[in-house]
């Protein structure tokens, strides 16, 4: 293992804004659920995640243009999460957390009706028929994050990869779900947008490939059960 990645994870246990629980398991509910806002953040604004935040560009960039809106990135890689944390701290941003864990233990650290929103950037597509079930935008994450999604609450794919994104726009309009936004191209229709312009470390490499960005917007309604759309047998 190098030396500069064990640095950063000695550096980012010191770091106040980042959760890195020690016991960790389905069922095992960590002590700041429910308390985020008033155990972490000091403040009662709304709260959105990043899963799979990678180096935090996203969690930074939003925070810094939404300061009345909370940020949390999750990812399990600490030392690439050590960027994002450290320029949270470097320019003081209040408004910022992390929490290192594999995502699906996420129902353990957020209460009901505490999570406003969900930004999913540039996650493992995992392609093919034989991990569908691994994919965040998969019916059983879905499920996970209506517990503590408010009803209505907003999710946000973006993506270089066509099949995940066919994939989970399949999953939404079979089960009704309303969409807000919907393209493969996403810097040719929406090129003015400075909120979608915020681009991660991967995102960079895809745009200088000149691969197109595909983008999905769309409400999650707590009430409804998100279903396997049926194709036959």
């Amino acid at each position: 293992m190098g030396k500069d990645k064990l640095r950063r994870w000695a550096e980012l246990a010191t770091f106040k804004n980042v959760i890195q629980p020690q016991e960790v398991g389905f069922g095992i509910d960590h002590i700041v659920k429910g308390q985020w806002n008033s155990m972490v953040l000091k403040n009662s604004n709304p709260i959105v995640l990043e899963l799979g935040c990678g180096k935090g560009e996203y969690t930074v960039g939003l925070a810094q243009r939404y300061p009345d809106i909370n940020f949390i990135g999750i990812d399990i890689k600490g030392a690439r999460m050590w960027r994002g944390a450290k320029t949270a701290n470097e320019t003081g941003l209040k408004n910022t957390a992390f929490l290192r864990i594999r995502i699906e233990f996420i129902e353990s650290f957020f209460a009901e009706d505490e999570v406003s929103g969900i930004w999913i950037t540039f996650p493992d597509p995992h392609i093919g028929k034989n991990n569908p079930n691994r994919r965040l935008t998969c019916p059983m994450f879905l499920n996970r994050y209506r517990g503590f999604l408010k009803d209505g609450g907003v999710v946000r794919l973006k993506t270089d990869n066509r099949e995940l994104y066919e994939y989970t726009k399949e999953i939404v309009e079979y089960n009704g779900l309303e969409v807000l936004s919907a393209t493969t191209d996403l810097y040719k229709d929406f090129a003015d947008s400075e909120i979608l312009g915020i681009k991660t470390h991967y995102e960079k490499i895809f745009s200088q490939q000149g691969l197109p960005i595909n983008y999905l917007e769309f409400k999650l309604k707590k009430e409804r059960e998100i279903l396997l759309p049926n194709r036959g047998s």
